[in-house]
This record gives structure tokens, C-alpha cells and sequence, in this order.
């Protein structure tokens, strides 16, 4: 690899870890909000907006895995982690900090919004590790069984596992702590699973797209990856 294909290189995985960072933090905030979905009439999802950025993370992760390897796929992971507790800790002093008077947004609404935050972050950050790990060993798993073929097999059959490990984890980790009732269980984990699934599968050709670039940049062969460095 040329000094000038090794800075591109390195210039695309920055950019990939930071759309992959910034769509896991945002997850992470926003979840308290809920909507519904109906699927063509066919099925009526009620999930929480948290879950619209999360596929991201897998369609990055498996383009990394894919070109990068394996290595560096994990260490988009762990960094996502850092950032994570990290923006917990910027949440945790804002709201422990007084308001003004005059501030547009009370104490007690930054508490509503925000108050959560440690609890989700926390369940969160299990649930990724295990899943995004699932995820990558998987890949990886797969890419070797077919030799470096069936792209569309390993990525689905990776992040359809892992999606599921991570959505029963998340939802019920937060029931256990009691951010959500019970009785809203089956139906929270059957409709983000299910939506985490349909999204997969329409993410399959944005990550040919992405690895077509990708080895066409630097002229990998399929299955090929970039040396490590």
C-alpha cells in the first residue's frame, strides 16, 4: 500500500468511527421517546426512537470487519464505549449543576429527559458490548466458513443474532431497573427486534455499496483486507 492510499485508509476509518460514535451516544439520548410504526397494515411496531440510529453502528461494523478486519472493527467498539461513558459523565454534571431562574429548561425537565440517562447508558453499554462482539466474531466466523464469499450471509446472519441478543438485553435490563413495566416486555422485544431485522435487510446494499468503494479504493481482491498497521 502507497503513503497515499495508507492516509486515505486511515482518513475513511476516521470517518467511519465517528458516524459510528456519534449514532451510538445519540441512541443512548434519545431513547425515552417512543413511537409506532404500521408496517403496510401488516404489523404495528411501537418502539423507542433510540433504535433509528443503533442499525447504523452494525452496517459500520461489519463494513470495517469486512475491509478492515477484525482488529480494527473491535476497536471502533471499544472507543464507542469510552465516548459513551463519557457523555454520561457531561450528563451526570449538568443536571447535578442548579438552574436559573430564568432558564428555558427547568431542573426538574432536564431530570425528565435526561434522568434516565445513566440508567439506559448503562444497560446500554452491556447489551452493545455483548452484541457488537457477538457481532464481529460472527462476521468473522462466517467470512472464513465461505472463504470470503456471501457477503449478504454473514452480514445478515451476524447482525440478526446480534440484533436480537442486543434488543432482549437492552429492554430487559431496563425493565429490571424499572424504566419500563413488564407488561410491556414481549411486545418492546418483538417489535425491535423485528424492525432491528427488516432494517438489516435494507441495509445489505448500502454495505455492498460500501465495500464495492472501499476495494475498488484500494484494489482488494473480494474477501481481501488492508494489512494492519
Amino acid at each position: 500500500m502507497t503513503a497515499v492510499q495508507k492516509f486515505s485508509s486511515d482518513r475513511i476509518y476516521l470517518i467511519l468511527g465517528a458516524l459510528f460514535i456519534t449514532s451510538l451516544v445519540v441512541s443512548n439520548l434519545i431513547f425515552q421517546k417512543f413511537f409506532y410504526w404500521d408496517f403496510f397494515g401488516l404489523y404495528r411496531f411501537e418502539i423507542s426512537v433510540g433504535v433509528l440510529p443503533y442499525p447504523i453502528t452494525f452496517l459500520i461494523t461489519d463494513s470495517i470487519s469486512e475491509v478492515y478486519g477484525k482488529k480494527k472493527a473491535n476497536q471502533v467498539v471499544t472507543l464507542g464505549i469510552f465516548a459513551s461513558v463519557f457523555s454520561l459523565l457531561i450528563i451526570m454534571v449538568a443536571d447535578a449543576v442548579p438552574s436559573t431562574s430564568w432558564s428555558p429548561v427547568s431542573n426538574e425537565i432536564f431530570t425528565d429527559v435526561f434522568g434516565a440517562t445513566t440508567i439506559a447508558v448503562g444497560a446500554s453499554m452491556m447489551a452493545y458490548l455483548l452484541a457488537q462482539y457477538v457481532d464481529i466474531y460472527i462476521f468473522h466466523f462466517w467470512k472464513k466458513l465461505t472463504k470470503g464469499k456471501h457477503l449478504w450471509l454473514r452480514n445478515n446472519f451476524s447482525t440478526f443474532l446480534s440484533q436480537f441478543v442486543d434488543t432482549f438485553a437492552v429492554v430487559f435490563l431496563l425493565s429490571v431497573f424499572g424504566e419500563l413495566k413488564w407488561e410491556l416486555f414481549w411486545g418492546l422485544l418483538l417489535s425491535g427486534f423485528l424492525f432491528k431485522v427488516l432494517i438489516a435487510v435494507i441495509d445489505t446494499p448500502f454495505l455492498y455499496l460500501i465495500v464495492y468503494f472501499l476495494r475498488k479504493k484500494f484494489n482488494l481482491e473480494p474477501g481481501e483486507e488492508l494489512p494492519e498497521s
